[in-house]
C-alpha cells in the first residue's frame, strides 16, 4: 500500500470514468468549472481498462487542482510515522509502518510536478508584488519535501535547512528572509532555544516565527509562545500554516 498525509488532500474523489477526457496523451477531468489535469500513479491510464469510477486524490491550491489517480483509497487512519530511508523510486519519501502494514509514502512535490513543471511557478508569478522569502528550519527530508512545496505553491519563495545551526549561519552571512518556520525537535540545537536565540538580538530578532510540531497540545503552544514564537502549528495542517504565515506578515506589514 502507499500512504500520504491527509493534511495535504483537498478532497477525495470518486469520478466516474465517462467523465474523464484526453488531451495530449493526458488524462484531464471537469472539475469545479476547470479542466483538473490527472496524473495515475501507475504511470498510465488506458480508458479501456478503467473501472466505472476512478477513486483520485485531489492536491488543490487557490484556484488550481490536480488529482493523483490511485487503485483505490483503503483508509483513513491516524498513525505517528517514522520513515525508513530515502525512496529509491522516483515519487516515493521512503517507508513506514501503517496499521502493521509497511507502506510506501509518496512524494507529493514529486507528484504534483507531473501535473506541469510550473505547477509552483506560476503561483509565484501570480502572486501580487513580490514572493515573500520564507526560511524553513527541518532537520527531517520527508518534512522538508511536505511543507516547502506547500509554502512554495502558495507564492512565497522558500529556502530550506537542516538544522538552527545552518540557519543562524545565514543570519551571520547577512541573508534576510520576510518569516522564519522552524520545527520544534531537532539534533543539536532544538526549537525553543533558536527561538530564543533569534529574539535576544541580530537581525532577525522581529521576524514572525512559527513553529511546527508535530504536537500542538496547549503546553506545547505556550511552551513556544514564551521562548518567542509567533504561532505554533501541527505539521500536517497544510491551512493552518498557510493561514499562520499570511497573518503574521500582514501584521509585520501593518506595524
Amino acid at each position: 500500500p502507499k500512504a500520504v498525509p491527509l493534511g495535504l488532500i483537498a478532497r477525495l474523489e470518486d469520478v466516474e470514468r465517462d467523465r474523464i477526457e484526453n488531451a495530449g496523451g493526458r488524462p484531464l477531468v471537469q472539475y469545479r468549472g476547470k479542466l483538473m489535469p490527472l496524473v495515475p500513479i501507475a504511470g498510465h491510464w488506458d480508458q479501456s481498462m478503467a473501472p466505472e469510477r476512478q477513486p483520485v486524490l485531489v492536491f488543490s491550491d487557490g484556484d488550481r487542482a490536480m488529482g493523483l489517480m490511485v487503485d483505490e483509497i483503503l483508509d483513513v487512519v491516524e498513525e505517528q510515522m517514522v520513515i525508513d530511508g530515502a525512496g529509491e523510486r522516483p515519487g516515493f519519501l521512503g517507508t513506514t509502518v501503517i496499521a502493521g502494514k509497511v507502506t510506501e509514502m509518496l512524494d507529493t512535490a514529486w507528484w504534483l510536478r507531473q501535473a506541469g513543471e510550473d505547477w509552483f511557478g506560476e503561483a509565484a508569478e501570480g502572486s501580487k508584488g513580490p514572493a515573500r522569502h520564507i526560511l524553513v528550519v527541518e532537520d527531517s527530508a520527508f518534512f522538508r519535501n511536505l511543507v516547502v512545496p506547500a509554502i512554495s505553491a502558495a507564492g512565497f519563495t522558500v529556502t530550506a535547512v537542516a538544522d538552527a545551526e545552518e540557519a543562524l549561519r545565514l543570519r551571520e552571512g547577512g541573508f534576510g528572509f520576510d518569516a522564519v518556520v522552524s520545527d520544534i525537535t531537532m539534533p543539536g540545537m532544538d526549537g525553543f532555544t533558536f527561538a530564543r536565540t533569534l529574539r535576544e538580538g541580530g537581525a532577525w530578532r522581529d521576524l514572525p516565527l512559527i513553529a511546527l510540531s508535530g504536537r500542538a497540545d496547549p503546553v506545547d503552544i505556550e511552551r513556544g509562545r514564551a521562548a518567542g514564537f509567533t504561532d505554533y502549528v501541527a505539521k500536517f495542517d497544510r491551512a493552518a500554516l498557510l493561514d499562520s504565515l499570511r497573518q503574521c506578515l500582514g501584521a509585520a506589514v501593518a506595524g
